[in-house]
């Protein structure tokens, strides 16, 4: 017995039986020669004890049992398990330890996912939103760009139909069915520049200075999981069909804008400077750029085209438009001046598409033109469709065209070689196209989608039509063009993640314009609407209406937003970015 217990035991009004039992435990533990020994002994403990309190015990026990294998590894190694993660389980992750935050947030990890879903980072600079009051008029009743298919021509819309759609889309707007509303939008912003044949007012201003007020904090490292989750939050805005709706023109303003009906717009940003701006094409024989962070018209193209300007493309600091004049001009945008204008076609030119290899074209002439670029020499000439070409995409090496013969064909940009034919790819003329190789997305005057894979002709329809489809015949050896569909019975798309989409929400008249993203795929069409889908399933994920007054002719979007317009000269603009700081977002 130790000196301290002799002390203690001394003294009567003091008992220390948490000392000797103590004592008593850690000499019988000593006695111990093997863990073997203490764990038995542990367990006859535990054995005698009542139920109840062994679940005390166990729960007293588990902190002891965890052990965090990742967290105790260096940390090169839990990143390089962290990396396979998808975003969702990092996020998870993230809320399990102070460690295994730390590890979840890393920004290698996160830019990896950003590379992998093509979301770049870029410095934030100060944006403006912009609205417009809406005006209404008189409509034109024909479509230009769209050229006659081999069957019946369909009848145009009648207008007191489109009038009184219209008077219901706006009850259901005051009902609040709708959060959209034209009406309670300010006219605040749009002030009218001098306008010139040609010029650019207030362009080099623009993108020679800063955007104002920025300061030193604003030019932040790239944060990619913050990048990565305002990505993903602008898709569940899309799929929630909330947008802010503006207009950056209507009929009669300002006083610079177009004139009559648009029938072409692209979205494009400035490789230099990071500055998008919106290019449209109209009946009123021009193409102007818009500031889309002041609304403002910044150049007007005139003076190239004699009719109608049907179709334009911007790439790389080119501007291509194509008319009903039968012409497609090229236009420096750096140099601010024309670099050819082409008069090949023997028809009005419906489509232009440009990349930095060559220049596409396609006619009510049936045929569907080529030429390098940047010299713009004429290369093939591809006549094998039946009917006015009203669509071709460009992607790569391959080109895809669509017409009033019903069929969509591919092409070999390099050779010039037909390499598939997709016969009776809808029950009418094909209105649109686009193209993402190696998917294809087709619009119609039978009002429905098709949405296909050229290598696996596995995808999806809007039409009830393809519900039973059988897989295309193979290709003979040596043969070029393939019967896919059509003559041999067999449809293309059918299977996939889902068959031929049927819903009771498609398009009521032609599908006029379709865009293809990674994600979604967008329709507008002469039933005043613009429908998004879901890519990979075909589901319909929103249904935007209340923003035009006529048929709608093209649209195009980004991540941030949609952009449309049409004979009722309104140029809008459906942002989903509203309340979110997007000034990080590459466009």
């Amino acid at each position: 017995m130790t000196a301290n217990q002799n002390i203690l035991l001394s003294d009567e009004g003091f008992t220390d039986d948490d000392v000797l039992h103590n004592s008593t435990t850690n000499e019988l533990l000593a006695r111990m020669t093997s863990e073997q020994e203490c764990e038995e002994l542990a367990y006859q403990l535990l054995a005698s004890l009542p139920r109840s309190r062994l679940a005390t015990i166990q729960r007293r026990l588990a902190p002891l049992l965890q052990f965090d294998v990742v967290g105790s590894l260096p940390a090169e190694v839990s990143l390089q398990i962290f990396s396979h993660l998808p975003a969702q389980t990092l996020l998870t992750c993230a809320l399990v330890s102070h460690r295994w935050r730390t590890l979840a947030d890393d920004q290698a990890i996160w830019k990896k996912l950003c590379e992998a879903k093509g979301w770049a980072w870029k410095q934030p600079s100060r944006i403006h939103s912009f609205d417009t009051p809406r005006s209404r008029g008189e409509t034109w009743e024909d479509d230009e760009g769209m050229g006659d298919s081999d069957e019946e021509e369909e009848d145009t819309d009648d207008i007191e139909t489109a009038k009184a759609e219209w008077s219901q889309m706006q009850v259901e707007l005051d009902s609040g069915i709708s959060s959209i509303s034209l009406a309670s939008r300010a006219s605040t912003m749009l002030k009218d520049p001098s306008a010139s044949t040609s010029s650019r007012s207030k362009s080099r201003t623009r993108h020679n200075s800063a955007p104002p007020i920025l300061t030193d904090s604003t030019f932040l490292r790239p944060d990619y999981k913050r990048l990565h989750q305002t990505h993903v939050r602008l898709q569940n805005r899309v799929r929630a069909g909330s947008p802010h709706l503006s207009a950056i023109q209507t009929r009669g303003g300002p006083s610079n804008a177009h004139t009559t009906t648009i029938y072409c717009l692209q979205l494009y940003t400035y490789p230099a400077t990071g500055v998008q701006v919106l290019f449209t094409g109209s009946r009123d024989r021009t193409v102007r750029e818009w500031n889309l962070s002041t609304g403002l018209v910044e150049r007007v193209i005139a003076g190239v085209h004699s009719s109608s300007v049907l179709s334009i493309c911007v790439h790389d600091g080119f501007v291509a438009s194509a008319g009903s004049d039968r012409r497609v001009a090229v236009w420096d945008l750096a140099k601010n001046e024309l670099v050819k204008v082409i008069a090949d076609h023997e028809d009005s030119v419906l489509c232009v598409r440009l990349d930095g290899k060559r220049l596409v074209s396609c006619s009510k002439d049936r045929t569907v033109r080529t030429y390098a670029f940047p010299d713009l020499k004429p290369e093939f000439v591809l006549g094998a469709h039946r009917a006015a070409v009203n669509a071709v995409s460009l992607s790569d090496t391959l080109i895809v065209s669509g017409s009033g013969d019903r069929s969509v064909r591919l092409w070999d940009a390099t050779t010039g070689k037909l390499l598939r034919t997709f016969e009776n790819h809808h029950t009418r003329g094909i209105a649109s196209i686009d193209f993402m190789a190696p998917y294809v997305v087709s619009g119609s005057s039978d009002k429905h989608l098709r949405f296909f894979d050229i290598t696996t002709f596995q995808g999806w329809s809007t039409s009830p039509e393809y519900d039973s489809a059988s897989p295309p015949t193979p290709l003979a050896p040596g043969s070029v063009v393939c019967t896919a569909c059509g003559a041999m019975g067999g449809r293309v798309g059918a299977g996939g993640q889902r068959a031929a989409a049927q819903r009771c929400t498609v398009h009521s008249d032609l599908v006029r314009s379709v865009a293809l993203g990674p994600d979604f795929v967008l329709s507008g069409s002469y039933d005043l609407t613009i429908k998004v889908w879901d890519r990979k399933t075909g589901a319909l994920v929103a249904d935007l209406t209340g923003g035009h007054s006529g048929r709608i002719f093209c649209i195009g979007f980004d991540c941030t937003k949609i952009v449309s317009c049409g004979e009722d000269q309104r140029i809008c603009v459906w942002d989903f970015s509203h309340g979110i700081d997007t000034s990080f977002i590459q466009l």
